[in-house]
Formats: C-alpha cells, structure tokens, sequence
C-alpha cells in the first residue's frame, strides 16, 4: 500500500490532487483514513495510506506515436 507523508498546511483536497490526481477521490482518501477525520489542515509528519485509484482514461494516443513495449 502506498503512504503519503504530510507536510505542514496540507489539506484533504491538495493531497488528493497531487497524490492520486483528482480531489474528487478526497472522500477516498478520508475514508481510508479515519483517525484523522478532525484534520482540515494538516501538521508535518502524519503518514497517510493511498487508495488504490483504477485509471478511467483511455489512451488515446495513436498507435504509431505509442511506445512500443
């Protein structure tokens, strides 16, 4: 499980955004971490458990310019 370690004045949305890449998953993130529900603003330090986020997007990257691997 990946972790995310807080940096003074984080918040719920800002660690979703930059760490899962959407604040919508904020809910998420909470949810998996209720111990720190009360938080708005976070002090440095508190290690945070990752949700595992499914990619909804669709590569639509045309065959030729893709990677081949």
């Amino acid at each position: 499980m990946k972790t995310y370690t807080t940096m003074q004045g984080d918040k719920w949305d800002l660690i979703a955004y930059t760490q899962l890449g959407d604040c919508a998953h904020t809910d998420k993130l909470i949810n998996l971490n209720p111990q720190y529900r009360e938080y708005y603003i976070f002090p440095a330090g508190i290690e945070l458990a990752l949700p595992e986020i499914e990619s909804d997007i669709v590569d639509s990257t045309p065959p030729w310019r893709r990677p081949e691997g």
